[in-house]
């Protein structure tokens, strides 16, 4: 007779909490520790050029938003706890006061970036399943290899951005725009 025990499942507090290495990206994905290697240097650059494009443009605009990097931790559930930390997050400035100081933002953000390295078709679905679930108005998910962007709407509402078309934001970000080419052309030099 196989007898299995379970793994006890992690909090979000207990995620808090968690003495980890600064390097190393970590989610709780319905109660269980999902760690990630350092970022190829690809996935980096490219989520500091969206990081930066986004900044600069709620700050320009005096929108009053929040823009985060991946060791941003939005709790998306809760029982099991699932936080996660997509390459970049947008909340509007209406959002804002969700957050209570020490915690992770109690919902996904506006906008929810995903850089597509490592991660298998499965996974990435469940993400935006879960960023839409939980609030998310616009997620993008960008593939370096293919240089598209899936640009969903809603967890089954896609369209793909290829060379040639211009990435906006829609009501999240109004005004904001970027040629899909500029974007990737930050992995040329």
């Amino acid at each position: 007779m196989d007898l299995q025990v379970a793994e006890r499942l992690m909090t979000a507090d207990e995620l808090l909490t968690l003495d980890m290495d600064d390097h190393i990206k970590v989610e709780l994905a319905q109660g269980v520790l999902v760690t990630m290697p350092p970022a190829a240097m690809k996935h980096s650059r490219l989520s500091s050029l969206l990081l930066a494009l986004i900044f600069n443009f709620d700050r320009d605009h005096n929108l009053g938003g929040w823009v985060t990097g991946e060791q941003g931790g939005y709790l998306l559930s809760t029982n099991p706890d699932t936080v996660r930390a997509p390459d970049v997050g947008y909340i509007c400035k209406a959002r804002i006061s969700l957050y209570d100081e020490g915690t992770y933002f109690p919902a996904a953000p506006d906008l929810a970036v995903e850089i597509v390295s490592g991660e298998s078709a499965s996974e990435l679905q469940e993400k935006i399943d879960e960023y839409f679930a939980h609030g998310a108005r616009l997620v993008w998910a960008l593939f370096p290899k293919t240089r598209t962007i899936h640009v969903y709407t809603s967890a089954t509402n896609i369209h793909i951005l290829k060379a040639g078309d211009t990435l906006d934001v829609g009501d999240v970000l109004p005004g904001f725009s970027v040629p899909v080419s500029d974007i990737f052309a930050v992995l040329e030099n």
